[in-house]
């Protein structure tokens, strides 16, 4: 059945569904067009599907992507209704899959029931040669059966229908994404790859049995790291456009049976009722169910095959939902009557909205992600590897750095570093920690906790007879540091204090062009606060800085800056930022002092000291694709 609202006592298969509109004043999308059996006078007649399917060579999904799209379309009964058949509609959506699949990594297609509105075999006929355009392009897709393709009474043990003749698991044989079906045909399930994963859409009939219930466990069961996309054709329903959904009586049926239980089910979608809704529920784990139902079977011409675009994008934890027409739309180069306008795209809140998922996070408690083994510092140690610090020694969390640790260079190159603590700094203002950025070769960090007003603090810094302080770097250099600010870090107290720096003022090094108080080199942080490598190159007299976006805190960061000998370029999460200067830039000033990890020079004395976390950092006197660090 499909209803306006929850109402399970409507009318069944069989019954005029027209004369039920017309009585509701919502009668005339077809009929008015061109009466009940012809096609709308304002729509040009579509090549053949034979024509059209040569124009179509459909691109493969991309299964590592981590964009792609799911194509979701409701109840389509009144299109195939009787003797009033109005295929045009629904093909339009499906050479919409056709044609976008490229762009939009458009990767499965869902129905939601409701295929016909009477269950007659030439409804059948009808719109299964429409599918036959996903057939024949081998897109893969899921239909299940609703109230009006199968009756209202029984469940899935119904036995035999024209349903299954025309929808049963013999038209999913051939399909690369068909996974199986239950012994009765009437459940099946699907699994396709995009961004880099296998998904599981779950597609069930409109009533379950106990075998039913009892399959579609067992297929959960049978794939225990999918996530999983259940479809069926009635679980959610919404009183009123704007309302949130509710579980209908039978929907509390399949949460309480298969939904709650099953943490791998994270978006469910159904039909069957309007207005469209939404709303999400708690499972057993304690985690988000998204549950959507979608139908516009009561808008103008029966819905006109509106379709649905889930929109996953796994780089920006986002579900991003819109709905349109293209029939409609394919049309809007002729004019368009007043109720067609209305309907090229649905804007409502309930129509075209974004869901917020942490994926990884939904995901770990049955398909959690291996945090990344610690590499050993040997395979960093790449050609041209000056210095190399980190910090994974066996510590305990907040444990102090006595004046007595050292910290070695694990080139070999003699480049260590030593404590130097600010007069009156607390004991623990240089702590061990074993936070560390995900894809950081050592597992842990050096917490520092500066203070510039007073100045409080400690920093490291390399022995004075460390090659480093001499080095000029004039045939190019790479600069990398593991970082993260705390939720306290605040730019009055902190801004401008240095992740690494070197001693000496350039004015001293007769680098007169800018401040000659500044720092002859240093990667500090504005108040932003932003990165912002700031240098004096052996060929200039002025300083040349690179600049970085605004970075949230309590995020762990990877920023390199790369010379190649005359131009620099800043790399955050080995992303080029905008910032890069295309001045001829060559070498680095020295006066022969020490590099400090963590303290900022001004004036010819200690000026801030860093309130941050420092992972691993590396030094390499040649310019090195940006990747190396954060891969090898």
């Amino acid at each position: 059945m499909c209803s306006p609202q929850h109402q399970p006592d409507g009318p069944q298969l069989g019954t005029s569904r027209r004369l039920f509109l017309r009585n509701a004043g919502l009668v005339g999308a077809a009929a008015a067009a061109a009466g009940v059996t012809g096609a709308p006078a304002a729509a040009a007649q579509p090549p053949s599907v034979e024509a059209r399917d040569a124009e179509h060579r459909r691109g493969r999904p991309d299964p590592d992507n981590p964009r792609f799209t799911l194509v979701v379309m409701p109840d389509t009964q009144y299109l195939f209704d009787d003797q009033s058949i109005h295929p045009e509609p629904i093909e339009a959506s499906f050479r919409y899959i056709l044609d976008n699949s490229k762009d939009e990594n458009i990767v499965f297609m869902s129905h939601l029931g409701d295929l016909t509105q009477n269950g007659q075999k030439n409804e059948f006929d009808a719109i299964s040669k429409a599918f036959g355009l996903l057939d024949r392009s081998d897109v893969g897709y899921s239909v299940v059966a609703g109230n009006h393709d199968v009756g209202s009474g029984g469940n899935d043990q119904r036995g035999n229908t024209l349903y299954l003749d025309a929808f049963g698991p013999h038209r999913f044989r051939k399909a690369s994404t068909f996974g199986g079906a239950s012994p009765d045909g009437y459940n099946t399930y699907h699994l396709f790859r995009a961004a880099g994963r296998e998904w599981l859409v779950l597609a069930l009939d409109w009533r379950l049995s106990a075998a039913g219930f009892t399959w579609a466990q067992n297929v959960i069961a049978q794939h225990p790291g999918t996530p999983v996309i259940l479809t069926t054709h009635e679980l959610v329903y919404a009183n009123h456009p704007g309302d949130q959904a509710h579980l209908s009586g039978y929907g509390q049926q399949l949460w309480d049976k298969l939904i709650a239980g099953n943490d791998q089910i994270f978006l469910t979608l159904n039909g069957h009722y309007w207005p469209a809704g939404r709303t999400t529920r708690r499972n057993n784990a304690g985690n988000d169910v998204h549950l959507h139902i979608t139908n516009y079977q009561n808008r103008y011409y029966g819905g006109a095959a509106m379709i649905r675009l889930y929109r996953f994008d796994l780089a920006r934890n986002t579900i991003d939902v819109e709905t349109i027409s293209p029939w409609v739309m394919g049309q809007a180069g002729s004019k368009l009557n007043a109720l067609e306008r209305q309907e090229i795209e649905l804007t409502s809140d309930q129509d075209r909205f974004s869901v917020p998922i942490d994926f990884e996070q939904r995901f770990s408690g049955f398909a959690p992600v291996p945090a990344r083994a610690a590499r050993p510092a040997s395979r960093m140690l790449i050609p041209g590897t000056v210095a190399y610090w980190r910090f994974d020694r066996t510590h305990q969390d907040g444990t102090p750095l006595s004046d007595s640790d050292q910290i070695p260079d694990l080139s070999g190159n003699g480049n260590d570093l030593v404590k130097e603590t600010v007069p009156g700094s607390p004991a623990d203002a240089l702590t061990w920690s074993s936070e560390h950025h995900p894809d950081q070769p050592g597992h842990g960090s050096i917490f520092f906790t500066g203070h510039q007003h007073p100045l409080r603090g400690a920093y490291l810094q390399t022995v004075p007879q460390a090659p480093l302080n001499q080095a000029t770097f004039a045939s190019g250099y790479t600069i990398e540091a593991f970082f993260k600010l705390p939720a306290n870090w605040n730019s009055r107290n902190d801004a401008w204090s240095a992740l690494l720096s070197r001693w000496g003022m350039s004015g001293d090094a007769n680098k007169t062009g800018s401040d000659p108080q500044e720092p002859v080199a240093t990667l500090s942080l504005s108040g932003g606060p932003e990165l912002q490598w700031a240098m004096y190159p052996l060929n200039r007299n002025d300083i040349v800085t690179n600049w970085s976006h605004e970075l949230p805190l309590d995020t762990w960061w990877h920023v390199a800056v790369v010379n190649d000998g005359r131009h620099t370029t800043m790399y955050v999460d080995g992303c080029p930022v905008v910032r890069n200067p295309s001045t001829v830039a060559n070498g680095i000033t020295t006066l022969n002092m020490p590099w400090m990890l963590g303290g900022y020079e001004y004036g010819g004395k200690l000026d801030q000291v860093l309130h941050a976390f420092i992972g691993d950092v590396r030094i390499v006197n040649r310019a090195l694709p940006v990747s190396t660090f954060m891969t090898a």
